[in-house]
């Protein structure tokens, strides 16, 4: 099959396709507009009788472009409510808390899905219309295409990963001053409290966290409650462990402070575990760079001087000369 063919055919279904989304994302947006209508019945009027929303004064680009997202993200989020407490956990795990934080994130996948669909669509004539270089065209369409895709879920794991590093960094640290607290005399959450203001310089993530827990935990929340979804939010094998244990110490009665000083030795020894692991692994990952770099730089700096001399002593006519 001709190039010039495959891509006409391509380029036929993927119009097909723009307009069949546009079509379903203006139905859902007819659905949820009257969900919203619905849900604001009775919150539109305020005391009185009076309007309870205000009207911004000029709206900005920004803000039309922010509220064309969130309506996106209404639409997918309506079609599957499940979804989105399973994303909303992995947004808290990536250091996003706003309540609408999955519903711009929906929104923004949509957006950048249906740009790179315009786009797309308006690269047809040209690609039908060239005679060569359709290649590099189509293939800039499918990269384009992949990152609007994967491009949000990336950046997201990305983030995620980062905080998750320093989520495991900062916790034997949280454990020590923990078990200093509770030795001291303080109480469980009176020592949360001092640990989150001593942690707040070093790993100013993890003590967004600490506080949360901290407002639960003054709001009446129960304990073992408090500390299970401070771990959900963390992420981290570390975290559900302790909420494991204490859970298991209000249970069985055990002493708090005991159990405490055995997990943050049982933590340092994990991290030192880690490090020595990472000590091990580093003479391997010079390899690489050793013979591509160092190597060649040596072996030039020892045998240049010795071929220049060569080179000098066969251009005058020998060593006789």
């Amino acid at each position: 099959m001709p190039i010039e063919t495959l891509i006409y055919v391509v380029g036929l279904v993927l119009t097909v396709g723009a307009l069949g989304g546009l079509g379903w994302l203006a139905v859902g947006e007819l659905r949820v507009r009257a969900l919203r209508r619905s849900r604001l019945a009775g919150a539109a009027a305020g005391p009185g009788g009076r309007s309870g929303l205000v009207e911004k004064p000029g709206g900005a680009l920004a803000d039309q472009v922010l509220s064309t997202v969130r309506r996106l993200g209404q639409q997918s989020a309506v079609r599957d409510p499940a979804k989105v407490s399973l994303l909303r956990s992995r947004l808290m795990q990536a250091g996003f808390y706003n309540r609408e934080a999955p519903v711009i994130f929906l929104g923004v996948k949509a957006a950048a899905l249906a740009a790179a669909t315009l786009a797309v669509v308006l690269t047809l004539p040209v690609m039908i219309g060239q005679k060569g270089g359709n290649l590099g065209i189509l293939a800039l369409a499918v990269g384009v295409s992949l990152a609007a895709l994967y491009g949000p879920d990336v950046v997201l794991k990305n983030r995620k990963t980062t905080r998750e590093r320093e989520y495991s960094e900062g916790f034997p640290d949280l454990l020590d001053l923990l078990v200093a607290s509770v030795e001291a005399g303080l109480s469980l959450d009176a020592a949360v409290t001092r640990v989150t203001e001593e942690l707040e310089r070093r790993y100013p993530n993890l003590t967004v966290h600490l506080r949360f827990l901290v407002l639960e935990l003054r709001a009446g929340r129960a304990r073992k409650d408090a500390w299970s979804a401070f771990a959900d939010r963390l992420g981290i094998d570390d975290a559900r462990a302790l909420a494991t244990m204490l859970r298991q110490a209000e249970e069985m009665g055990t002493s708090l402070g005991e159990t405490l000083s055995v997990f943050s030795s049982d933590m340092r020894a994990k991290r030192m575990l880690r490090a020595e692991e990472k000590a091990l692994g580093l003479s391997a990952k010079l390899t690489v760079p050793l013979i591509l770099f160092i190597f060649p730089s040596l072996l030039g700096a020892l045998m240049l001087p010795a071929a220049a001399r060569l080179v000098q002593v066969f251009s005058n006519g020998g060593p006789g000369n």
